[in-house]
């Protein structure tokens, strides 16, 4: 029989502890061993008590959450979900959170919502990645920072003749932080680049504000009919469409509302089929961490149609859950650190 997820509760709220508490009490695959009323305390019961996940809220005294979660990752890497009212979606402390290494964050309740009937499955699903976690201790970078587009001296990474034409990149669980990493190195002239993150709709149009003024390209939220430009990211909105490449007298996107594929929508596996059947050969796909199998089929369709395939490796996947499925199918030509994901590419 598996042993249970163990968790450590940290609120400096004793009803908002003894809520997220209630919520996860009647399942049998999860054991609350602890609770802490501040990050001094919390430090002291994850040496103690090692939990598999906590449970962290972003506004206590003496240290704030997020900065006691940039500790967590650097020191003692454990799967995090940020629980609070400034995780509200669209919250920038959610994407901040979510590029240090949080596993995920909701929302406490508000009235007439109980955010927390998630919570259970969320808690299973981040004590899986608690290995990852810890074998990539010291190597959890802080957020990136880096200078205004207008200020930023030519770049050295390069597009040359012989490279894609289009980029496809699909990513799940631990996504923001890759693809943070991955973007700020991209070129500013890079080929038309499409994404699909798995996040829910109203982090996407912050997320791609983010990237936009972190990277050397553009980065925005798609919209249905952007015709693709060079120089440009598109990101595909959250929750309800699928993002799908067309190709008329010029290739542009497309937002449809068909049945989630491998439970989400969009699908990464919905991207990828659409720009190998009108990119043959002239593109790149690469999939990064992220739970699950989305992407894997799609990224056999582009392989088989000559594109050039990456997945992201294990040891710098906080969840090997997307690249290990497209690996195994051999829908990816090869596994690559994320810190060398971009230079592949562009290879």
């Amino acid at each position: 029989m598996t042993a249970p997820a163990t968790v450590l509760i940290v609120d400096d709220s004793m009803t908002m502890r003894a809520l997220i508490r209630n919520a996860l009490r009647n399942d049998p695959g999860i054991e609350v061993v602890g609770e802490a009323a501040n990050p001094f305390e919390a430090r002291e019961k994850m040496k103690a008590l090692d939990p598999d996940v906590v449970t962290l809220d972003v506004e206590m005294p003496n240290m704030n959450g997020i900065d006691f979660l940039q500790k967590i990752m650097q020191l003692r890497p454990t799967p995090v979900i940020m629980v609070s009212n400034l995780t509200a979606p669209g919250a920038s402390e959610t994407l901040e959170a979510l590029e240090i290494g949080a596993f995920d964050c909701i929302a406490k309740p508000g009235a007439g919502s109980n955010t927390f009937d998630t919570l259970p499955g969320l808690i299973k699903e981040a004590a899986q990645a608690k290995g990852p976690l810890i074998r990539r201790r010291g190597r959890v970078a802080a957020p990136v920072s880096r200078p205004a587009r207008s200020q930023r001296t030519a770049h050295e990474i390069t597009c040359s003749s012989t490279g894609p034409e289009l980029i496809g990149i699909g990513s799940s669980t631990g996504g923001v932080e890759a693809l943070t990493q991955v973007l700020a190195d991209f070129p500013a002239d890079c080929p038309p680049t499409l994404i699909v993150q798995h996040l829910p709709a109203a982090f996407t149009g912050s997320f791609a504000a983010r990237l936009d003024r972190l990277c050397p390209a553009h980065v925005s939220e798609a919209k249905d009919g952007d015709v693709l430009r060079p120089g440009h990211v598109y990101l595909a909105p959250g929750g309800g469409r699928h993002m799908v490449l067309r190709k008329a007298m010029q290739p542009y996107i497309s937002l449809v509302a068909d049945d989630p594929i491998s439970g989400h929508r969009p699908s990464v596996d919905v991207l990828f089929a659409s720009i190998a059947k009108n990119f043959k050969g002239r593109s790149s796909g690469v999939i990064l961490t992220g739970m699950g199998r989305d992407g894997a089929q799609g990224l056999l369709e582009m392989r088989k149609c000559g594109s050039r395939t990456l997945a992201q490796d294990e040891a710098s996947s906080l969840v090997y859950g997307m690249p290990r499925v497209a690996y195994e199918i051999g829908a990816a030509e090869k596994r690559v650190p994320l810190a060398r994901v971009t230079r592949q590419i562009f290879a």
